[in-house]
């Protein structure tokens, strides 16, 4: 009987060490390398973009409040 338990066992052994621990470990060192080479041109032209589109609503939100506090003064207590 131990010997039919081991037979059945070999075989998905045998598939997974054959087929899909390569594939695995490919796969995994891949986006390993993908990771450490950082950010590519396109993702650093976004991020650009996006600070400087930050900087922007920053600037605005600075002259919002600068006019709310000049035409109503109590507007930080009413939150």
């Amino acid at each position: 009987m131990d010997e039919g338990i081991i037979g059945i066992l070999v075989a998905p052994i045998i598939v997974f060490t054959v087929f899909v621990a390569p594939i695995w470990l490919i796969l995994h060192y891949r986006s390993k390398k993908q990771v450490s080479q950082g950010l590519s041109a396109e993702d650093h032209a976004s991020l650009q973009m996006l600070a400087e589109q930050a900087e922007k609503m920053s600037e605005r939100i600075e002259t919002l409040e600068a006019i709310l506090d000049s035409e109503a003064p109590e507007w930080r207590n009413r939150a």
